[in-house]
């Protein structure tokens, strides 16, 4: 038995989801971005490392955006350089999310040391500044993307492990909660089947949070020199490279900077549109 407070099952949900204007377009937004991101290299007239003209040249034909640093198409790249920041900051959020769960559902339902001693990883965690602890753990170990997922999601792990942990923390003093230990029901199943269903919504919301601030980080990194590298196509990666030229080619460097805030303004959008409908606001 699941406290229905956080209940996100049924067509009910869906219903009211569908027929939110606000989670529509916030959803087709997301989608539409996410098309480019994926499908954009099969449309792309170049291939990302070619060069087609003189560097910093003008749009004109078959070079839609002109072109940038080296003469390479700035469409072409456009097309080609999301893939890199829609899986890296969708994976280092879901890590996030999944450890981060299991951190704080433990945490809440063991108390004591065990609860201490994760209030203590959380604090020194919560120590360093995110960018910080990112740029420091790349300068020693490289700039390869899953070292960079994997200590992105490290640094959302406070986040959702305070959120989990307070969530279960009204739901485990619960009569089912009670009556499940009570009849003998193994505690990693009173986890799984009594506790972690009342967190479920929280927890997917935070998910479309973790993934709009790790767009921003991850494109950030491609900016510093520590995400993405060249020859490869990447929209953090362009600005960095283009911004020499901003008076002279623009597009190379304002293009890619606004594709990164629609993708982040679409997911945020639509993790607050859904926010407001389940009325969990407060919560996180």
């Amino acid at each position: 038995m699941s406290n229905p407070s956080y209940d996100t099952t049924g067509t009910g949900f869906c219903r009211k989801l569908l027929a939110s204007g606000r989670v529509r377009r916030a959803a087709v937004a997301t989608f539409l971005l996410l098309a480019i991101a994926y499908l954009g290299p099969l449309f792309a007239p170049h291939e990302p490392s070619d060069i087609v003209g003189i560097p910093f040249d003008v749009a004109g034909a078959g070079v839609w955006l002109g072109t940038d640093y080296l003469g390479q198409d700035i469409f072409s790249r456009i097309l080609c350089g999301g893939r890199s920041v829609v899986w890296m900051s969708t994976l280092a959020s879901l890590i996030a999310i999944v450890f981060g769960a299991a951190l704080g559902l433990f945490a809440a339902y063991a108390g004591g040391l065990v609860d201490t001693a994760v209030g203590w990883f959380n604090d020194i965690l919560l120590a360093f500044p995110l960018i910080v602890l990112v740029i420091l753990f790349l300068s020693m170990l490289g700039h390869d993307p899953s070292l960079i997922v994997v200590v992105v999601a490290i640094g959302w792990l406070p986040t959702v492990t305070r959120l989990s942990r307070g969530v279960a923390l009204s739901v485990i003093h619960q009569e089912y909660v009670a009556w499940a230990e009570l009849v003998g029901m193994p505690r990693y199943k009173i986890l799984l089947k009594e506790v972690l269903p009342n967190v479920t919504t929280p927890l997917i919301v935070q998910f479309g949070a973790l993934l709009t601030w790790s767009i921003g980080i991850i494109a950030g990194l491609s900016f510093l020199g520590f995400g993405i590298q060249p020859p490869n196509a990447d929209w953090g990666l362009m600005v960095n490279e283009n911004r020499s030229g901003l008076m002279i080619a623009p597009w190379g460097t304002i293009a890619p900077i606004a594709m990164i805030a629609f993708f982040a303004l679409a997911v945020n959008s639509l993790t607050d549109a859904v926010s407001d409908i389940l009325g969990i606001g407060d919560v996180l």
